[in-house]
């Protein structure tokens, strides 16, 4: 099936485009939202730019598109640019957000689209092993819960990593896979990529109990 993928540059973006691309699918695009607002309902907003690199990497043309970011508001900028592409079905990187897929599923019916969620309502500790154990290499760049302080932002995704999660669900009810926003991620380097994402300026931009890590420049590396 040609299908198109919403990728944030984020872990579940990532792997849900590891799934389809396993399962024989042709991605013929990448789709990233810049949301022009950090509380943005649907999309990530600290380095969703990075996008850029991460279709390089991986040999996936990118089609971008703005959006306000307001509630609803946004969903119709979705609809507009995904009515442009030539393909059959949307991949996106859902897990347990009933708010997200819903919105996703109405925008591909409206369009005649299929929706296609391949990490839906899977294990969380499992698909971060997944995640771990093929290769990604991902780094947290936002952390907006209880539990988290200045010192998880550039920390790499592995299994130390996946523990000190679980501890942080077993203490406060954190999704180990952050899937209610507890947490952002940036894959740095993945099975599909051809080069690796080297961070090369980064500052920390943290505002009470909360914060990110705000990539100022990034540059492709060939892998060793």
């Amino acid at each position: 099936m040609n299908v198109a993928a919403l990728v944030s540059g984020g872990k579940d973006s990532a792997l849900a485009l590891y799934r389809v691309l396993r399962e024989g699918h042709s991605v013929k695009s990448l789709v990233t939202m810049i949301p022009q607002r950090e509380d943005s309902w649907m999309f990530h907003y600290p380095n969703v730019r990075i996008t850029d690199l991460f279709a390089e990497a991986a040999r996936i043309p990118l089609v971008k598109a703005e959006t306000a970011g307001i509630r609803e508001e946004e969903l119709e900028d979705l609809r507009k640019i995904l009515g442009t592409l030539d393909v059959e079905g949307v991949v996106s990187g859902a897990i347990s957000s009933e708010y997200q897929k819903t919105r996703i599923d109405r925008v591909c019916k409206e369009l005649g689209l299929k929706s296609i969620a391949p990490l839906w309502h899977e294990e969380p500790v499992r698909l971060m092993q997944e995640l771990i154990e093929v290769g990604f290499r991902a780094i947290i760049t936002g952390v907006f819960a209880l539990g988290f302080d200045e010192a998880w932002l550039g920390r790499r995704i592995e299994t130390q990593t996946l523990r000190d999660l679980i501890e942080l669900n077993r203490r406060y009810k954190v999704s180990v896979a952050g899937e209610g926003g507890e947490y952002e991620t940036l894959v740095v380097d993945a099975p599909y990529f051809r080069k690796r994402i080297q961070v090369t300026k980064a500052r920390i931009v943290w505002k009470g109990a909360a914060g990110y890590l705000l990539v100022e420049e990034a540059m492709l590396k060939e892998k060793t």
